[in-house]
């Protein structure tokens, strides 16, 4: 413990990696970062706005309130399978993916999660933007540019400033939700909500849908938070404290928009943080709880800007056979994501709600395949024996393009197709299953056994043991044990 503080204590500000591998000398943090990041990234206003669309598209109460926490554990898990891999790889989360797509290939998904992570930075800062406006007594666009300053600069810090406004975030959080929740039990007959119990298959699904696509969404860049805890850090531990920070914050944090949402008369949709804050009260209190919203916002718009510039540098590495990146060129990519993701927002301030409810779920479709390929080829065909090093090299063990991975992704999303159901799309068989939207249930559970069954009787050569690089540019291969690791480096 004293000596992974000291490593944290040495660690600069400016993050000096970016997509390469973690030394373990350089390896620093505790379990408990995780759980703090996490919480603090679902205490805000985005996940509000997520559970009250359960109500505002339907739903009763009860039901949602059930069906959002079924949805919490079942993405949380996907969620917090992939952290566990960050402390055992020492690498972002996309560039894993270039074991089952190859060097090339793992682009095709990439891409998709940059544009993912785009929507929702965009998002974010359009309610961002409302709160910073009412805090500052200026107009909303204005609030969007200061925010996105702010994200600029958080960004470029990288890391370890990350995790410190994690843990602030989740303090700020946890005060401001109890003082809310405090107000609105005061304001209204809770028992009475729960009473009106109205089931309907669609509406329910909906609310699993809505909390599930919310956990699943963080998958391609959780492990990117977690690469700096020591390898030795127990994967069953890590799963926890991201995926208990992440199902507890959002369910909170949706719980609390479904009984604003019930509660509004209507009045909640276009107008989101001015309700949730006048939940709370006017003057001061109103003026701290607008702060509160803008810094609950940093750090999942951080998270979001810091993941981009992550799969741009992966997209760009696997065609240049290179994984580092010089401070420079994070500033250049980090000004370019949050500028195109500012852009958005100013545009599409004025219609939020419905299309971040089309574009949320219309993502699940991408998103599912690629976590299930990914869980199922590193749990159960590689069982975590990667050979890190061969990740740069085209020509190398994993190749340029992996026909096998890609196949099954893209036949993970079609097949899909056909039960999805949101603005941008409706397929002809949703009427059939009553408007019910199952299709990210159909894309986990089909490429996964697909993949599983292919990937066992066709798959690569695996290496008998996780290889890792080492500071002095030599290979070796990765013992099971944490002495035997440390002994190998030695």
């Amino acid at each position: 413990m004293a000596a992974n503080d000291a490593r944290a204590s040495s660690t600069p500000l400016i993050e000096r990696r970016s997509i390469d591998y973690i030394p373990e000398a350089e390896r620093h943090g505790r379990l408990f970062s995780q759980f703090t990041l996490w919480m603090g990234a679902n205490l805000q206003i985005t996940a509000i706005v997520t559970g009250a669309l359960a109500v505002v598209l339907g739903g009763d109460v009860f039901w949602s309130l059930i069906g959002l926490l079924i949805g919490q554990l079942l993405g949380g898990s996907v969620m917090a399978l992939h952290a566990a891999q960050g402390p055992k790889l020492g690498l972002p989360q996309m560039i894993s993916s270039r074991v089952q797509f190859g060097v090339y290939g793992a682009a095709i998904p990439i891409v998709l999660v940059c544009l993912m992570y785009l929507g929702f930075t965009a998002t974010g800062t359009v309610l961002s933007g409302q709160a910073l406006g009412q805090l500052l007594g200026v107009s909303d666009s204005v609030g969007i540019l200061v925010f996105a300053s702010v994200i600029v600069l958080v960004t470029v810090l990288g890391y370890r400033v990350i995790h410190f406004i994690g843990r602030v975030a989740s303090v700020i959080g946890v005060i401001a939700f109890v003082y809310l929740f405090s107000r609105l039990m005061s304001q209204a007959d809770i028992g009475a909500l729960l009473q009106i119990r109205h089931f309907s298959w669609s509406s329910f699904l909906l609310a699993v849908s809505l909390a599930a696509s919310w956990q699943i969404a963080f998958g391609p860049y959780v492990a990117d938070y977690s690469r700096y805890l020591p390898s030795q850090t127990s994967s069953l531990k890590t799963f926890l404290a991201a995926g208990a920070g992440s199902v507890i914050g959002a369910q909170v944090a949706m719980v609390l928009g479904v009984f604003a949402a019930a509660l509004s008369n209507g009045q909640f949709a276009g107008h989101e943080v001015a309700y949730i804050v006048g939940l709370g009260g006017t003057g001061a209190t109103a003026a701290l709880l607008y702060f509160s919203i803008a810094f609950g916002k940093v750090t999942i718009s951080t998270l979001n800007s810091y993941g981009s510039f992550m799969c741009i540098a992966t997209i760009i590495s696997g065609f240049r056979g290179r994984l580092q990146v010089t401070r420079l060129q994070r500033l250049v990519f980090v000004l370019a994501i949050v500028g195109t993701a500012t852009l958005i927002a100013l545009l599409g301030q004025h219609s939020f709600l419905g299309a971040f409810k089309s574009f949320i779920l219309f993502l699940l479709a991408f998103f599912t395949p690629w976590s299930a390929i990914n869980l199922v080829d590193y749990y159960c065909i590689t069982r975590e024996r990667y050979d890190v090093t061969a990740l740069a090299d085209p020509d190398g063990r994993y190749g340029r393009w992996n026909l096998l991975g890609i196949s099954v992704y893209v036949f993970g999303v079609l097949v899909q197709l056909p039960f999805i159901s949101t603005k941008f799309y409706t397929g002809p068989l949703v009427a059939t299953l009553g408007d019910v939207d199952i299709s990210w249930i159909i894309g986990l559970i089909i490429p996964a056994a697909l993949y599983y069954v292919c990937a066992k009787k066709w798959h690569s050569a695996v290496p008998d043991q996780l290889i890792l690089p080492v500071e002095q540019d030599s290979v070796v291969p990765a013992p099971a044990s944490g002495a035997s690791r440390s002994a190998a480096r030695a």
